[in-house]
């Protein structure tokens, strides 16, 4: 591991709406900096994030549908490649090397700062979080697939299956109960948000609802209490879900109430808007044409648990192939050089990424990762 976590410096140009970062920045470092000028790069759902691995991997988050991947807000990126030489990449500069870092990880170098493009967003925003109860989860889950079905780009929504832990942050009402969260964000004015995200609210009587509107960076931080650095050992999995019918969506309900841990969870996010508007081979990300994810994070406290539950997470994975295709490397734990993995996730941009590689990295010395060997 090369650590460069205290490269964390972040410079925002707010005239031109460019974010300069370093390489070893988190989203909540990004954010800080980028919201006191009321702008905004579209980053992850986890603010201790790190900037470096998101970006590189595409981006999913919770401004997706409206502005894109991370990866298609990046303005260019200075990297240290295999031969040690400092090298830029952008439309301009290494133009093949910056196609291969908007989604083909860190297969290419270390990347120790990076550009985006800003939008304006904040400080306030509106969120929608209703915590339900699962005994209607059926019926919650179908209302929220056919409400996602007409919403607008400015609207970004997951569905979360998960086991609320006794945290002094949540209500009593919530404590230990498994639930089924129906998360979104509005990307845009908030008075505007609250109408729009409103009938996420109806769908039943929620447990708990904490829906409202609040600065953007706090809403950004909303789940980092629940996921601990260093505490929590994790393996997930991941695949693009091609229809989200009732077998799906059954399926999907009845793997959420077999979970071994409680610290493991199921989620959709909803997809399409302005991602899907970048062609497959526009960026090394690949095909976005999936109107959903599932993501499957298997997660738990004690290093004697990993074998039961990364079993359960492959086996769970495994039985939506009917439905789904490809998968999204930032939530996927494979060991490295699963060629099957790569190779589903970059599909026909797989041989250009192998070209690159061999240019930059012939000896494949960055290979612990969701690896693209030199063509």
């Amino acid at each position: 591991m090369i650590d460069i976590s205290p490269m964390n410096g972040v410079w925002v140009d707010a005239d031109a709406r460019i974010v300069r970062t370093q390489g070893g920045a988190t989203w909540g470092d990004v954010d800080r900096e980028t919201q006191a000028f009321g702008l905004a790069a579209p980053g992850g759902i986890v603010s201790t994030t790190g900037v470096a691995g998101l970006t590189l991997g595409g981006g999913i988050g919770w401004a997706h549908r409206k502005w894109g991947l991370a990866c298609d807000k990046l303005r260019a990126v200075e990297i240290v490649t295999a031969d040690g030489k400092l090298r830029r990449a952008s439309a301009t500069e290494n133009e093949e090397l910056f196609w291969a870092l908007r989604g083909g990880g860190g297969n290419f170098g270390v990347a120790v700062s990076f550009e985006f493009d800003l939008e304006p967003l904040g400080p306030m925003v509106y969120a929608a979080a209703p915590i339900y109860g699962v005994d209607a989860a059926d019926d919650l889950f179908r209302s929220w697939k056919e409400w996602t079905d007409n919403v607008g780009d400015e609207v970004t929504s997951r569905a979360v299956f998960w086991s609320m832990p006794e945290d002094e942050h949540l209500p009593p009402e919530v404590h230990n109960q498994q639930v089924l969260i129906l998360g979104a964000l509005y990307v845009g004015d908030p008075g505007e948000g609250e109408k729009v995200l409103q009938p996420l609210r109806e769908f039943g009587t929620p447990l708990a609802d904490l829906s409202s509107q609040m600065p953007y960076r706090a809403f950004q931080a909303a789940f980092d209490p629940f996921f601990p650095k260093g505490i929590v050992h994790s393996y997930w999995k991941s695949t693009y879900l091609s229809e989200l019918g009732d077998d799906a969506r059954g399926m999907i309900v009845k793997r959420a109430g077999s979970r071994l841990s409680q610290y493991t969870l199921m989620h959709v996010p909803l997809m399409g808007g302005a991602t899907s508007r970048v062609g497959a081979t526009e960026t090394a990300f690949g095909d976005r044409s999936a109107p959903y994810m599932l993501s499957i994070d298997g997660n738990w406290l004690e290093p004697g648990e990993a074998k039961p539950e990364i079993a359960w997470v492959r086996e769970a994975i495994g039985a939506f192939e009917p439905h789904s295709s490809g998968a999204y490397l930032n939530f996927s734990s494979d060991e490295a050089g699963e060629g099957e993995v790569v190779s589903s996730a970059f599909g026909a941009n797989l041989k250009r990424l192998q070209k690159v590689k061999k240019e930059f990295d012939p000896q494949n010395l960055f290979r612990l990762n969701s690896n693209i060997t030199p063509g």
